[in-house]
């Protein structure tokens, strides 16, 4: 394929997918509820029968070396294990040289910034079009590795993921259409009139390192991806050792779509390392990494954002994640809402409540008070009655992803007052799962650094505070000290409810209030929600808006005097 039947047929893709992105535009312009995609498998045509050609297909790669063609390639590795069956899923993978992969980007960064930015995304939408076609394979591969349930997996990693990957290409077409490509400037200098021709050109930063999480890999990663391929960037992935094949399905998919469309497939390349080899500080000092997405632990996130330089980073690591308890209609309602969220994928995602500031007075109900003590019960009832169902419990906690979250868990019952034990619980379909029930502890602030920084899996911490004031005040300083992505009030006061609000936002959090009811209550919403501020240390970066993706390019201009030719 020649460069200009490239250029034309990636000019063409841009107009056949023109309806669903300006729908998409308009969505993240008005912040309504919009998706293109069936939000359940239950939703798509012949799930089932998908569902089983997954099943197959997943089967298939199991113990097998993993299909999938990179330069530089110097051994396979590979040892992920399902925390349903806690067996070895044996699939290796090529390891290679990251000299090779920097060497191959920019060997194919020209080209592909040398297309219109319309051109790029036409081609990143057929890639999205691709990964849909995958979703239920991408949702096995991601049971298997992260431990969602297969809901989630499907939902939440699958079509939301889809979701924010265009959502961040609508705020790359934003920031790069905002500058035109020519213009004509001209001012008088004396008795002459100078006039200039002024050409524009988006430059891309280099090549994009994209670290993607465990627990949550396509969620971030494929924002992220098409942040940077959109404006120019070629992309080396790095996957958690853990959970390699979501991602390496995903840069197979890219990859695949790109060269399809004759682009050089390298473009999009996979890095691995292993748990005793790390490969991260490697990559993001490499002297061609321009770009560094990095999503994971708040100890190498920091890191990262302390050495990335001269490289751009952005950062979305982990937090504190906080609940004040005023007062409310309806107490019930807050106590369900409260513990189906606690216990949603074990607590294993970065906007899971955590920290619990609740006056020892308790929590006014209408016009009486619930003393601390039965709020405490009530909701360590509610919880229980989730973890001892094990139907519900298999949907609603799935497993633990890592087998140091057992270790974590047990070491912090010995340090503070139980309210709620935390247990394994019997999966009924996977009789080996990795399970555990939550864990709640009843502290004080005088136990301040046994909660200040998020704790990942099912641990809460219910702090008990001198009264409502004193809880917001405890809880929005926890927030800018240790960081926090979401936040949850509740409170029938309306002066509260405006102090709260603007405490919360100088201390950076996403504030969700009063909400009860069947939506988990730290869901996020691709084209309406934002996810982390970038203002206190949880994370620098948001999904999504324009400063996620307008400094991934830089414009440089050109000028010649109009009568010159």
């Amino acid at each position: 394929m020649s460069v200009a039947e490239s250029i034309s047929m990636s000019s063409n893709l841009f107009q056949k997918h023109e309806a669903r992105f300006s729908a998409a535009r308009k969505a993240c312009k008005e912040r309504f509820h919009w998706s293109p995609f069936p939000e359940a498998a239950a939703l798509v045509t012949n799930n089932e029968a998908l569902s089983e050609q997954a099943e197959q297909t997943f089967q298939a790669l199991l113990n097998q070396p993993f299909d999938i063609a990179l330069p530089g390639i110097v051994d396979q590795v590979g040892d992920e294990i399902s925390p349903y069956t806690c067996k070895p899923l044996g699939i290796t993978y090529p390891r290679c040289n990251p000299d090779t992969l920097f060497n191959a980007a920019e060997i194919a960064m020209p080209d592909w910034a040398a297309l219109s930015p319309e051109a790029r995304i036409g081609i990143l939408l057929e890639v999205i079009d691709a990964l849909e076609q995958q979703v239920f394979l991408m949702a096995k591969a991601v049971m298997h590795t992260a431990g969602q349930s297969p809901n989630m997996s499907f939902t939440g990693s699958g079509v939301n993921a889809l979701d924010r990957a265009i959502e961040a290409l609508v705020y790359a077409y934003e920031a790069m259409s905002f500058t035109p490509t020519n213009a004509r400037w001209e001012r008088q200098f004396g008795k002459a009139t100078i006039s200039l021709d002024k050409t524009y050109r988006l430059v891309p930063r280099g090549v994009a390192v994209c670290f993607t999480c465990a627990s949550f890999p396509t969620w971030n990663a494929w924002p992220s991806m098409m942040a940077s391929l959109a404006t120019g960037n070629p992309v080396i992935v790095k996957p958690h050792p853990g959970s390699v094949l979501p991602m390496a399905l995903s840069v197979k998919c890219f990859r695949e779509v790109l060269a399809a469309y004759g682009q050089n497939p390298d473009l999009v390349t996979l890095q691995l390392d292993t748990r005793n080899e790390p490969l991260g500080k490697v990559l993001v000092k490499h002297p061609k990494t321009a770009i560094v997405d990095f999503t994971g632990s708040a100890q190498f996130g920091s890191w990262v954002e302390q050495n990335a330089h001269p490289a751009l980073c952005f950062t979305e690591t982990a937090g504190v994640n906080t609940v004040v308890l005023d007062s409310c209609k309806d107490l019930d309602a807050v106590i369900r809402s409260l513990a189906t969220t606690m216990c949603m994928f074990s607590a294993q995602m970065c906007t899971s409540p955590q920290n619990i500031y609740l006056p020892k007075q308790g929590v006014r109900e209408g016009d009486h008070w619930v003393g601390a003590d039965e709020v405490r019960q009530r909701l360590a009832d509610a919880i229980c009655a989730i973890a001892t169902n094990p139907r519900k419990a298999a949907m609603i906690m799935a497993t633990i992803q890592s087998p140091d979250t057992e270790k974590m868990l047990d070491q912090l019952a010995q340090q503070a007052e139980v309210i709620l034990a935390s247990s394994v619980y019997e999966h009924p379909d996977y009789p080996n799962a990795r399970t555990r029930t939550p864990l709640m502890l009843k502290v004080t602030p005088n136990q301040r650094e046994l909660y200040l920084g998020e704790r990942f899996g099912p641990v809460s911490f219910v702090i008990e505070c001198e009264d409502a004031s004193e809880a917001l005040q405890q809880a929005t300083q926890d927030v800018r000290a240790a960081g926090g992505l979401t936040a949850f009030l509740y409170s029938t006061n309306e002066a509260f409810i405006a102090q709260a609000e603007q405490a919360y936002a100088r201390a950076g959090a996403q504030l969700t209030i009063n909400l009860t009811g069947p939506m988990p209550l730290n869901f996020a919403a691709a084209y309406s929600d934002f996810h982390v501020t970038g203002l206190n240390p949880a994370g620098n970066a948001s999904l999504t808006e324009l400063g996620f993706v307008a400094q991934r390019f830089r414009i440089t201009q050109s000028r010649r005097q109009k009568d010159d030719r």
